[in-house]
């Protein structure tokens, strides 16, 4: 068995306890959203399976860097070669999940303007989702979902007035809105004319990409550790050079005898 360089052993060590760090974050994270939802009685069944997922993952990857720092620390093979063929299955797999979500993209899009549609006209809408309209409508600067105001009727709310500060274009109220109610002067009152739909799944989209390369850095520090910990088993499969011994006839005592003879003239 050869033996492992140091730098090397501490390098595959220092990259698999930050994987632990992150996998013991991603677990307690887990833990929280989970009892914060269940409290709240919002617990849906694609998330509940998104939070089962969560658990299995950062689960099965803490038990491997545990397995993986005992393989190093005691230069046990079949422990790296654990850790090795977990991490190249879960790299695999975090792989497919990037390019599953990078595909679905139109799919998801589409899907979330057509749910959006189904909850025209708004003014017919619940209550709970009004309240998110006006927040989502304050926090994008938009009006309505397809049809920018006119998706609202007659009342149309204060969520969709131009603050001093917005970006998107606003245009004029028209007069006979509920707007106009409690207003006396002619001054114009100026909404949000872009729709959220267009936003929304902008915003979406944006969502995936970061998600997508949170993943993406996570696989490439996973594949680092995996390469840290070949080169480990390598370094271990190597055998070292063990000098031969060679009998020589030259290697007798007569070095002791001069010694010996030494000795006795004093």
């Amino acid at each position: 068995m050869g033996k492992v360089n140091v730098c090397l052993k501490r390098s595959y060590i220092i990259v698999i306890s930050l994987i632990a760090v992150g996998s013991a974050l991603l677990l307690g994270g887990t833990l929280f959203n989970h009892g914060y939802y269940y409290q709240n009685e919002e617990m849906e069944e694609t998330l509940l399976t998104g939070i089962h997922a969560m658990y299995i993952i950062s689960t099965i990857t803490l038990a491997l860097t545990i397995i993986g720092v005992y393989g190093a620390c005691k230069e046990n093979k079949w422990a790296l070669i654990l850790f090795a063929v977990g991490m190249i299955l879960g790299s695999l797999f975090m792989i497919f999940i990037e390019v599953i979500g990078l595909a679905v993209r139109p799919e998801m899009a589409e899907g979330l303007k057509m749910q959006y549609l189904h909850m025209l006209p708004l003014n017919n809408a619940s209550e709970s989702f009004i309240d998110s309209m006006n927040e989502i409508q304050m926090h994008l600067q938009c009006c309505g979902l397809d049809q920018g105001y006119l998706d609202w009727g007659y009342y149309i709310p204060e969520s969709c007035l131009c603050d001093e500060e917005s970006t998107n274009p606003c245009v004029a109220a028209p007069r006979d809105s509920s707007l106009f109610e409690h207003v006396v002067d002619d001054q114009p009152i100026m909404i949000y004319n872009e729709s959220c739909i267009p936003l929304l799944i902008a915003h979406e989209v944006k969502t995936i990409h970061t998600v997508c390369g949170i993943f993406l850095g996570i696989t490439l520090f996973w594949i680092l550790s995996v390469v840290l910990c070949i080169f480990i088993l390598c370094r271990l499969s190597k055998k070292e050079d063990i000098p031969v011994v060679v009998y020589s006839p030259q290697a007798k005592a007569g070095n002791y005898t001069i010694l010996a003879d030494a000795a006795e003239y004093t």
